[in-house]
């Protein structure tokens, strides 16, 4: 029997310590540092160091460690862990540029012909601002690095690019402005597109739609995620196998013939234009809050997904998911994406979870003095499947109308497209 332990604090590794909990080869799973949540599914620990990390790996004799955030993959971890023998999920530092840096996924997309929108990369304002000039508007200005999902600006007007180009190079972002990309605005439908590798194959590991606006109706400024369903309807049968043949399995091929085979689950942000589907971004981790939705869904053993991604044999898993879709509201503290109020007092999460076929997952919360404290933007996903849509999605709101929590408010129209 394995011990697990998985990297992270939010509402995603609550989702995946909750599913290797169940997965039949798990004996114990620890999580760090956790959250005030994730200590019903895991054991929390505070592992400060990668010392840390390996020091207790061999202590507890650790199967596989799960790296759920993007920030310790760009920084190398999963290469410091497997140079001590340690199993881990989640690429090494230089395929993780894949998400990384936007001019690395754009170049590698540019030689492996990956069909994604024309950019232009740069690491100086003045020629980014040349470059802006005939160009047809709108157009996507980004910040090359890491931005917690907030370096991306579409600007309508010139002016707008220029102003977006000057607050990134002048430190919007920090160190990850430093270089830009800008490029075509693609119009469509966005999805998010899952795969999982060992480095040689690849296999589809489920899709969903997020919602990033704030507010009902796809207003407000952009968030980290409002929410999410799964599957979505608007990837056909057809559809995934384009994606799989004309994007996930050339990056696989792309990233093994550079050297640096991708072992982990590829993020692809898609967007289905007229043209067919188009790569917007790469991320090299589960999302956030699809995550929630998939784990929901999965009907297999997790912990040996995860580790043949790891130590190879992925074709011979198996990967099945429920066909009953799964909702999950995201409920955020007053004031995100802006300013916020942390510490206020959070109740009713236990008769949330009490109704049938829903989970709460935690993000932003922490357990203090026997009471359930908010600390982040993102605080609580609400998560509930059912035999359609519009039967998840209701019991989904049913479950968040259990919750006490006046400074928290969430969207009311999650899975609208598909409900």
């Amino acid at each position: 029997m394995a011990n697990i332990l998985v990297i992270g604090s939010g509402g995603r590794e609550h989702a995946l310590c909750w599913r290797l909990k169940h997965s039949p080869s798990v004996s114990q799973v620890f999580c760090s540092p956790g959250n005030g949540g994730i200590g019903e599914d895991a054991t929390c620990v505070t592992l400060r160091s990668t010392q840390d990390i390996i020091r207790f790996c061999k202590e507890k004799d650790i199967s596989l460690v799960v790296i759920g955030p993007e920030q310790p993959l760009v920084e190398g971890l999963s290469d410091e862990l497997e140079a001590q023998g340690i199993p881990v999920f989640g690429p090494g530092k230089y395929a993780a540029q894949l998400e990384g840096s936007k001019g690395f996924m754009k170049a590698l997309c540019a030689k492996y012909a990956i069909p994604t929108a024309g950019y232009g990369y740069f690491t100086a304002l003045s020629e980014a601002k040349a470059f802006l000039k005939d160009k047809t508007y709108p157009l996507v200005v980004k910040a090359d690095g890491l931005a917690a999902g907030k370096g991306v600006i579409i600007a309508a007007t010139q002016k707008e690019a220029e102003d977006a180009l000057s607050g990134m190079f002048a430190g919007l972002f920090g160190e990850s402005g430093k270089a830009v990309v800008i490029e075509e605005f693609l119009q469509g439908e966005e999805v998010s597109y899952f795969a999982l590798s060992d480095g040689k194959t690849a296999i589809e590991f489920g899709f969903a739609q997020d919602h990033k606006r704030v507010f009902d109706g796809d207003k407000g400024p952009n968030t980290g995620g409002m929410g999410a369903y799964s599957p979505a309807p608007v990837m056909t049968p057809p559809l995934r196998e384009t994606v799989m043949q004309t994007i996930i399995m050339p990056t696989i091929a792309a990233m093994r013939k550079e050297g640096h085979p991708f072992k982990g689950v590829l993020f692809a942000g898609l967007m289905l234009t007229e043209d067919g589907p188009m790569l917007l971004e790469y991320n090299v981790r589960f999302g956030d809050p699809e995550t929630q939705v998939l784990m929901a869904r999965f009907d297999a053993d997790l912990y040996q997904a995860l580790l043949a991604c790891s130590k190879g044999g992925l074709d011979k898993v198996k990967i099945c998911f429920r066909n009953d879709p799964a909702v999950c509201v995201v409920m955020a503290a007053k004031g995100y994406p802006g300013a916020y109020e942390k510490g206020t007092v959070i109740r009713g999460v236990e008769a949330a979870n009490a109704i049938n076929n829903v989970k709460v997952f935690h993000a932003g919360t922490e357990q203090q003095g026997g009471k359930l404290l908010a600390t982040g933007g993102r605080v609580l996903g609400v998560t509930a499947i059912g035999a359609t849509v519009a039967e998840a999605q209701s019991k989904a709101y049913q479950a968040v109308d259990e919750i006490d929590w006046p400074e928290g408010f969430c969207r009311r129209d999650i899975a609208w497209r598909a409900a």
